[in-house]
């Protein structure tokens, strides 16, 4: 699961909260910048660009410390790309989400013969947790930050999920936080704590799901008939999650690919 997406998703639905937290400044206008960046295109979806009155930030969000390239040298390489496509100061942060011993996580330069770039790293768990608790946008990621009492943390977390007055809003922090806890909590404790029905009522959840039940119908298909039209794929690309679920029991079922397009055909019908 793309925990590190998650997180992508809460810097750009609140992303004064997050310029907040890293800049330490209130009260501009913030834009999200498109990841994708002039000369070669460079595309990754941990990365999420921010954009002040006079700075860019660049998020990176890490479960894992390795990378191809390394991130030290990707840290250099989009601090050239973005000076040279805004021409202003770069800020940028790493953020690892989950525990661990790897050097990457305390490193926070590349360094060659000729070349010294420097960048921020933080590690959620040495992080004060009351920061997170009293702002929105950062709350998923409270439970990952410093504690002694994990499950306690969990359940404050939760509460001040429950407290939220609008559904939709409450939905879309409970669907983050059910996937980042993950990281620490199994998914027993997860449910204890957080309504199941309002975590899957939530638009990244939902968005995993879809993916999911596309990467299995892909699956079955290619399985069992090879390589498609382009044109059908298209089309089964933009069913629903339960359509594709029913598509996925009805391919065992099908004899040829003329069997797939008339199902097809009827779910336009």
């Amino acid at each position: 699961m793309s925990f590190d997406n998650v997180c992508k998703y809460l810097a750009e639905q609140y992303p004064a909260e997050f310029v907040r937290w890293l800049l330490g400044v209130e009260g501009q206008t913030v834009k999200v910048l498109k990841t994708e960046l002039s000369l070669e295109p460079i595309r990754a979806d941990s990365v999420t660009f921010l954009q002040t009155a006079n700075r860019i930030l660049h998020l990176e969000f890490q479960t894992e410390a390795i990378s191809k390239p390394p991130l030290p040298f990707r840290m250099l390489d989009y601090s050239i790309r973005l000076k040279r496509q805004y021409k202003c100061p770069v800020t940028q942060v790493i953020i690892f989400l989950q525990e661990t011993t790897s050097e990457v996580a305390f490193t926070q330069e590349y360094q060659d013969e000729t070349t010294i770039h420097r960048y921020q790293v933080i590690r959620l768990w040495e992080q004060d947790s009351e920061l997170f608790l009293n702002n929105l946008g950062l709350l998923p990621l409270a439970p990952l930050t410093r504690t002694d009492s994990p499950e306690r943390l969990l359940a404050q977390v939760a509460e001040t999920v429950a407290k939220i007055p609008d559904r939709e809003q409450q939905q879309n922090i409970a669907g983050c936080l059910g996937i980042l806890a993950g990281l620490r909590f199994e998914k027993d404790l997860i449910r204890q704590f957080l309504q199941e029905e309002i975590m899957q009522g939530s638009v990244i959840y939902q968005d995993i799901v879809q993916k999911e039940a596309l990467k299995w119908a892909r699956l079955v298909i290619n399985r069992r008939f090879g390589e498609i039209d382009s044109s059908l794929m298209k089309r089964i690309d933009k069913l629903s999650a339960e359509q594709l679920e029913a598509l996925g029991q009805a391919l065992f079922d099908f004899s040829n690919v003329s069997d797939l397009q008339a199902y097809l055909d009827q779910q336009n019908a």
